[in-house]
């Protein structure tokens, strides 16, 4: 039977992750279609990762923050892939931010 709730098990850290400030940019979260998108594009340049879609939410200490990111996550390195996963995923992210933002100005600053 599948548990509703469950203790997280250890995983070994990326030995790469890039991260992508989504939210700040789109003010909403990516779709699934944008991730798939997203993950078609990887294909090429990277053999196995993850994607993780996040919405965070941290509170304490009088304070309260929101966060939506993209996280790439890559179990191996090599020369040259942060910079290459890097620019697939700007060039991703501001398909998606562009094709869908009422941002206007904001848009057009990444």
């Amino acid at each position: 039977m599948t548990e509703l709730i469950f203790r997280a098990v250890e995983r070994p850290q990326p030995a790469l992750e890039v991260r992508v400030n989504f939210g700040v940019f789109a003010g909403r979260n990516a779709s699934q279609a944008e991730i798939d998108n997203l993950a078609h594009e990887l294909s090429a340049a990277v053999e196995s990762f993850a994607i993780v879609a996040e919405e965070r939410h941290e509170f304490g200490d009088a304070r309260e923050a929101s966060v939506r990111q993209v996280v790439i996550q890559i179990d191996e390195d090599s020369d040259g892939l942060e910079l290459r996963v890097s620019e697939i995923a700007q060039a991703w992210a501001k398909d998606c931010i562009h094709s869908w933002s009422d941002l206007g100005d904001l848009g057009s600053e990444i």
